[in-house]
């Protein structure tokens, strides 16, 4: 197999791909990454036979685009996760915050999965709700619904499947885990149906609308925010508290604050997790 060749980048083309990138997903890429933006594209550069960084630019901004510029963002979108990532977050939302939502009136409980990349979260979220269901000693008098969004249509693809392989398969889970809620398919593992069907999946980036998505009593958004400025974190918050039902709860990353960005939450600490509570 031949070696992958280094794509060049000058400093005004990279300029020129930071408007780009920041403009189509809002995604700010620092100064010093070129070497970033050459491992993850030039793979598809080559397979377009398109030359160079500058190359790429203009075919991005000539007509019949569009279906470039989606894999692009694909490409550069970072989609690292694994099962129960930070799982005080699983634990909060099922010993305290699902006892306290099932005594609330209304329809179904709905949460959302943003940035949900290859869809462990959500199967996560629905295992979770699996085992709250389990537990309770009255039944529970609320079904849930589960809406998992991402900007690339490729993990979008994966999460759908609902199965796993090498490592992605295991990683994060216990072997009573595996048993529990997957069926061995070969040498992968395939999330059971009735996980499954609590989740639905639909393409979104965050800096469009969020108000054809409805509402919501749980919001997770984990660790995307930190590729964002500063000035569009604070509008994806405001937007999501716009979607929150009162007292809903928005999850974000365990490195990431809410601070400076909006003060109509209040932190909640319990469980070895925190969540962030829309105010009354």
């Amino acid at each position: 197999m031949q070696p992958r060749a280094t794509l060049s980048i000058n400093p005004v083309e990279y300029r020129e791909f930071q408007e780009f990138l920041q403009q189509a997903c809002g995604i700010l890429l620092g100064s010093g990454k070129e070497y970033l933006v050459s491992s993850r594209l030039s793979a598809l550069l080559a397979e377009q036979d398109i030359d160079g960084l500058g190359g790429l630019l203009r075919t991005l901004k000539a007509p019949g685009g569009q279906g470039l510029k989606v894999r692009v963002i694909d490409a550069m979108t970072t989609n690292e996760t694994f099962w129960y990532r930070d799982v005080s977050h699983f634990e909060l939302l099922r010993q305290k915050i699902f006892p306290e939502l099932e005594k609330r009136p209304g329809g179904a409980m709905r949460i959302w999965s943003a940035a949900c990349s290859s869809g462990q979260e959500p199967y996560n979220l629905s295992m979770t709700v699996e085992e709250y269901l389990g537990a309770s000693r009255n039944g529970y008098n609320r079904s849930v619904e589960i809406l998992a969004t991402d900007i690339s249509t490729r993990m979008l693809e994966q999460a759908r499947s609902g199965i796993y392989c090498g490592v992605a398969a295991d990683r994060g889970l216990t072997s009573e885990q595996s048993r529990r809620f997957f069926v061995p398919k070969r040498d992968c593992l395939e999330v059971l149906p009735e996980i499954r069907r609590r989740v639905h999946f639909r393409e979104l980036n965050l800096t469009s609308s969020f108000a054809v998505l409805g509402r919501f009593d749980v919001i997770f958004c984990r660790n995307v925010l930190i590729y964002f400025s500063h000035d569009l974190k604070r509008d994806i918050i405001n937007r999501m508290a716009q979607v929150l039902n009162p007292g809903g709860y928005l999850f974000l990353g365990s490195t990431e604050s809410i601070n400076q960005l909006s003060d109509r939450f209040e932190m909640r600490v319990d469980s070895g997790g925190i969540a962030y509570r829309l105010k009354d």
